[in-house]
């Protein structure tokens, strides 16, 4: 009798030692699933996040196409051809022309890949912690610069473009003098002040988006 049970005892042991050995295999395969999940996961945002850069050196690019010409022509307008409106008329009304009837642009980014990998708290799972702390502070920092000054841009362009609305119309200058020349000049200072930060901010942008695409 006794060797029977300690046969049984044996045998549940071994049954035990099984079932705790098929456990730990099951649970084994499927961390190495939810890793290799994981890793694909993270292949697909850093390829769609960069991807989403691309886009936005693309509309940076676009955006600067607007706003560099219209810089050059305030700085030459409020230096060499700041004075002296009527000695200097077909220069001053061509450099006005770029200012105030090429329109404007902003920048906004694309967004898409983080702000669904933010949403879900995956970002802060994947492994390559520097460069995801890179991209945070672009999104969070320089993008949001932009936003916020790009709508400051806007709201001052919006202004001037309405003031002008007459020349903006009929794509031409009428009755200008000395006197109303240097008004218009003051005019389009406050939105220049700021177009001009906000071509910095793009600039730096820029460097930034371009330097995390050589990490990506």
């Amino acid at each position: 009798m006794e060797n029977k049970t300690g046969k049984y005892f044996k045998y549940a042991i071994g049954e035990i030692i099984l079932v705790v050995i098929g456990i730990l295999i099951a649970l084994q395969i499927n961390n190495w699933n939810e890793n290799r999940k994981h890793a694909i996961a993270e292949k697909e945002f850093f390829k769609s996040i960069k991807d989403d850069f691309k886009q936005d050196l693309e509309f940076i690019k676009y955006v600067q196409d607007y706003t560099k010409p219209k810089i050059e022509a305030y700085n030459l307008l409020n230096g060499m051809y700041s004075k002296d409106y009527d000695n200097n008329k077909s220069q001053i009304d061509s450099l006005m022309s770029i200012y105030l009837f090429s329109g404007q642009r902003t920048f906004y980014p694309v967004s898409g890949a983080f702000k669904s990998a933010v949403a879900g708290n995956e970002i802060n799972t994947y492994s390559q912690k520097k460069i995801i702390q890179n991209i945070i502070k672009l999104y969070g920092s320089n993008y949001d610069r932009l936003i916020d000054n790009g709508k400051i841009v806007d709201e001052r362009w919006c202004s001037l473009s309405e003031k002008y609305i007459h020349n903006r119309r009929t794509n031409s200058f009428y009755d200008i003098n000395n006197t109303s020349y240097a008004k218009m000049l003051d005019d389009f200072h406050f939105h220049y002040i700021q177009l001009n930060w906000y071509q910095k901010i793009l600039d730096e942008t820029e460097i930034e988006v371009n330097e995390l695409l050589k990490k990506l």
